[in-house]
Formats: structure tokens, sequence, C-alpha cells
């Protein structure tokens, strides 16, 4: 993966065990990062980060997108933290409805890699301000059906976020929502 975390459909369980199933995720998440010594957090700046910052759950957060494959794949060069170019392939757009506003995100996949997980990197309008100024990610596993369930209360940051180490792709100027997204400080 390009990043960490995990994306898996949100269901329709009632809010309550919805809210229950992310705040136990996202525990999850902080104790591995306790427990994997300098990745990607540096044990230094562990108190710094941990536990990870969110806010609060929303499940009006996760939406259902409908996936358009591209005509063939997109060859696109993504720049990244470490200013150098990563090859990556748009596989396709997911459009869905967020906030009352009708939204795309393109999916992709490193060039040359099966579509058989799709990288969503974004940006809104609270980067740079509330969250991480090179924006945050998704994961998808792909669904046949081509019908998705983006939930951003499981976005991430990119590990370059908490490690200089690390190089990773900054989200395209496609992939920038003109929405807020209050999910992952």
């Amino acid at each position: 993966t390009l990043g960490c975390g995990d994306a898996k459909p949100a269901g329709s369980a009632p809010a309550t065990d919805y809210a229950s199933v992310i705040q136990a995720d996202r525990a999850r998440k902080d104790e591995a990062f306790r427990r994997q010594v300098d990745e990607p957090i540096p044990r230094a700046a562990q108190s710094t980060f941990l536990p990870l910052k969110y806010f609060p759950v929303d499940q009006s957060y996760a939406v259902t997108a409908s996936f358009t494959p591209a005509a063939a794949r997109t060859p696109l060069k993504m720049p990244t933290s470490m200013g150098k170019m990563r090859d990556m392939e748009q596989v396709g757009t997911l459009s869905f409805t967020l906030k009352g506003q009708l939204l795309s995100l393109g999916a992709f996949v490193e060039a040359g890699t099966p579509p058989d997980r799709l990288f969503v990197p974004f940006t809104d309008l609270t980067s740079g301000t509330e969250t991480y100024s090179a924006g945050r990610y998704l994961e998808l596993d792909r669904a046949p059906s081509g019908i998705y369930t983006i939930d951003f209360n499981r976005a991430f940051h990119p590990y370059c976020y908490y490690n200089e180490h690390f190089d990773c792709p900054n989200p395209p100027p496609s992939n920038r929502l003109r929405v807020p997204v209050r999910v992952t400080a």
C-alpha cells in the first residue's frame, strides 16, 4: 500500500455501532503505531503524534460512490513529498454526493500493477489549516459491482506526515475537494 489504512465499507450499521467500530479502528491504529519502532512515527515524535488526532466520528462522511472506469489506464506523474515523481495510472473516477455537493475523485494504482486496490488521495478545504497540507488518503478494495462506500472517517495521513523519510505521492489537482472533510485531523 502507499500509506497505511484500511477502508472497509461502512455498511448500514446504526450510528452508535458505526461510531464504536470507527473508534475501535482508530485505537488499533494508535497501538500499531506505538509497536512499530520508528516507523512510521519515530519514537522521539510519538508523544507529539499519538494518540492520533481525529474529528468526531460522523457517519454522514460515509457515502455511496459509483465508479466509472477509465477507457484506458491513464498514466500520470504524481509529485511526491520528496520532490520526485511517482508513476501512477488513473483507472477511473468515483462520483458521489457529500454534504449536498456532487463530487468526484480519481482512483489510481501504481503504474503496471493490477487495479485490485484503489488509491484515492485527496485534499479539501481543511488542508493546510485544520489538517495536513499535503492531503490524506483512502484505499479501497476493488468492488466488481462498481459501487463503493467511501468512508472519509477512515481517511488517513500519508506516512510522510509523521516521518520525513517516507516519500508520499501528493494528490493531483483533480482530487481537490471543494468541501471541508472534518474526519482525520
